[in-house]
Formats: structure tokens, sequence, C-alpha cells
């Protein structure tokens, strides 16, 4: 799929950073191309199914966001969503609107994204039906 989606943290409506070393603990088994410090990683899971993630800079406490682009529906999808729970991140598509994994992540998404969030479970099934359905 052509499309974008970010893995955003949010505290009190500000971004902050995401935790390196669970972002390598989770991704380490799918990357097949390009790696953390390339600031690029193409993932492949176990069907066959691809996404390349983008990794914006690191700063001394961890990396500001992921954007994932290129995925592929099946198991890709379970896991950018296992990504974004491991990392405590709203799964913010391009064209707005937020995946959140727990009620009380609402209080903490900007403004723009608290009212249209939508509470999914960490699978692939969860989040391709909200995907479609926002």
């Amino acid at each position: 799929m052509s499309y974008s989606i970010f893995l955003l943290r949010f505290v009190d409506g500000e971004a902050v950073a995401l935790d390196v070393e669970r972002f390598r603990q989770t991704t380490g088994p799918y990357v097949v191309a390009g790696g953390l410090e390339e600031g690029f990683s193409q993932l492949r899971a176990e069907d066959g199914g691809e996404a390349d993630l983008y990794h914006a800079s690191q700063a001394e406490d961890g990396m500001s966001s992921v954007m994932a682009t290129h995925f592929a529906r099946g198991a890709m999808s379970g896991v950018l969503a296992r990504l974004a729970a491991a990392l405590g991140a709203s799964i913010v598509p391009q064209d707005g609107g937020a995946l959140i994994f727990h009620e009380n992540d609402r209080r903490h998404l900007p403004a723009q994204l608290k009212e249209k969030a939508v509470v999914i479970d960490p699978t692939a099934d969860a989040f391709e039906a909200a995907f479609d359905a926002l």
C-alpha cells in the first residue's frame, strides 16, 4: 500500500521520543535491508508482506517518530501494530485520525486527535479494521 502512517508517542499533547532499544528489539527479526543507523529499514513479515520504515533523527533521548510506507496487509499489519504498542505510540495515518491501544492514551493526544481516536488491540485484524474505517 502506498500510504503513510506515523508512529508517534504523545505526552500531554506533545510528541516525545520513542525508545530506540524497543524499536530495535521489535523490528530486528523482520529487517531485511537498512537498519537503525541508516534511518531506513525494510521489513518483511512471515507471510512475505513488506513495509518501509523511515526513522526520524535520533536525539539523546530516542527517536522522534517512525513513518511506515508501502506496507502490506496481513502479517505486516500485525508487526506495525505490535511495534506501535511496544513503543507506547499512537498510529497516526497521513490523513488524520489516530489509533491508540488504551483509553488512557486519549488524554495525551493533541486536541485535534482526541475526539476521533479509536482504541484497538495490537493485532493485524484490529489494525486493518480500524484503518479501513478511518
